[in-house]
């Protein structure tokens, strides 16, 4: 099942209407964003985008908020508009007609009579299909783990889910990127049995091949299902290089001189050293 547009205004030329849809697809898959920036994506005059805007917020499909400043904002006047899409823009078409109660229902009855077990079977079930369709896209992208974010952020949007792959800077010093999900077919379902999202998650790590985590969800009351990609391993987490003692012309030395590698005469150790040189309560009688 794949979410279509956000509800259609009435009245208006079909011209109309889909460059409102184009604009609001903007919105949703890159909010928070400014008029101008929705402008340039659809090669629109920032004139008719705001009128787009202003109209859909009065709808209650987008909400504007003044855009927090940053180095590209300096300057006099009042700060410029960023708007998100709203929980209605969101919600895919099973919201609307039904399908999305139908769907929470059956997963309730299967709850019932197969336990919250039958549940995540049907959820790695759901997961496994999404990983065999994405997996040929994201294996051609190659293996940097951002172009393989990106390639699954176009498969995923694509199928409707209004999707991006943004590069973050976590803070940390690890490079990482926020995959974003707008829309959702399951999000009524997954509100209620979030096994659905635990399973893609888990889908999303093996197609990218690193672990990915969470943070928001659409089930959850989240604005968009984020997940986070590491990029590259945490350093504690690279192989650590170990170079023999042999490699080394110092040591290679004072083993061939009974010596340290200090030039102190290197002495035998002791008999209790010889008896537990490993163990963590000391020597024993």
């Amino acid at each position: 099942m794949k979410p279509d547009g956000a509800p259609r205004p009435a009245g208006g030329t079909s011209s109309e209407v889909t460059t409102r849809e184009r604009v609001l697809a903007v919105v949703v898959e890159h909010g928070p964003v400014t008029s101008g920036a929705v402008a340039r994506v659809l090669g629109l005059t920032a004139a008719a985008v705001r009128r787009h805007l202003d109209a859909m917020a009065a709808e209650g499909l987008v909400t504007g908020r003044d855009a927090r400043p940053g180095p590209e904002r300096r300057g006099p006047g009042r700060p410029p508009k960023e708007f998100v899409a709203t929980r209605r823009a969101s919600a895919p078409a099973g919201d609307r007609d039904g399908h999305a109660d139908l769907a929470v229902d059956l997963l309730h009855h299967l709850a019932a009579t197969a336990g919250r077990a039958g549940v995540r079977a049907y959820a790695e079930h759901r997961a496994h299909e999404l990983r065999e369709r994405y997996a040929p896209e994201v294996r051609a992208a190659g293996p940097e783990v951002t172009d393989r974010a990106r390639a699954l952020a176009g498969a995923l949007g694509r199928d409707g889910f209004a999707a991006s792959a943004r590069p973050v800077d976590t803070g940390t010093g690890v490079a990482a990127v926020q995959l974003c999900q707008g829309r959702c077919p399951v999000q009524h379902a997954a509100a209620a049995f979030p096994e659905l999202c635990e399973a893609e998650t888990e889908a999303f790590s093996e197609l990218l091949g690193v672990g990915t985590r969470r943070l928001a969800t659409l089930g959850a009351g989240g604005r968009v299902c984020t997940t986070h990609v590491p990029t590259a391993p945490p350093d504690h987490d690279r192989p650590t290089q170990h170079h023999p003692a042999q490699h080394d012309p110092a040591q290679q030395r004072s083993a061939q001189h009974g010596t340290t590698t200090s030039g102190a005469p290197r002495r035998a150790p002791g008999p209790a050293a010889r008896r537990t040189p490993s163990s963590p309560e000391g020597p024993r009688g």
